[in-house]
């Protein structure tokens, strides 16, 4: 594994700086806040990529809430979809009459967004509230939309910020593009 000078030298450009991530994290905690129905939020964050998102944005909300973790994966290692969604946990939170707040890194294809809110809606949801950092600017594979969005992004392979490639570039404080 390469040193952190040497992992960031990978990286060709970066696309959303520390600072203005930190901005936004600001303005989405106050909008789920707001908008958000009364009591605790049950906030379940999809493992691996939405891990660093979720626990800074978490971080900001002023009120009561749960955290639960969700194992799924799409990408399977490469840099597109797979197109096919596994849990990858076999028990999964209760969620029977609660809004649940469902965080993922990354609105791309919308079949990993839709194939969980959907479960967890099957699994008694009152209703499934998702955030995601970043939202590609695309034609999704599902109709889906996020409630909450950092960014919207062009389509291409970005890493950093709990993305990553191969299991690497999870601890880059930003979000970049890697050199080809």
């Amino acid at each position: 594994m390469s040193d952190m000078l040497g992992h960031r030298e990978d990286v060709d450009r970066v696309l959303i700086d520390e600072k203005v991530i930190e901005k936004r994290l600001d303005t989405m905690a106050e909008e789920i806040d707001r908008e958000f129905p009364a009591g605790p939020i049950l906030a379940i964050v999809l493992l691996k990529g939405a891990f660093v998102f979720a626990a800074d944005l978490l971080r900001r909300i002023p009120r009561p809430l749960e955290i639960e973790c969700l194992n799924v994966a799409s990408y399977h290692g490469g840099t597109e979809s797979s197109g096919s969604v596994k849990f990858l946990d076999h028990v999964l939170p209760d969620v029977k009459g609660r809004h649940v707040l469902l965080l993922d890194d990354i609105l791309d294809t919308g079949r990993t967004l839709k194939a969980v809110a959907d479960r967890l809606m099957l699994d008694g949801c009152a209703a499934v509230h998702t955030g995601v950092l970043l939202a590609k600017d695309k034609v999704r594979a599902e109709d889906v939309q996020a409630d909450y969005v950092g960014f919207e992004i062009g389509d291409e392979f970005v890493v950093g910020y709990g993305l990553d490639y191969q299991g690497l570039y999870r601890n880059l404080p930003f979000v970049g593009v890697l050199k080809p």
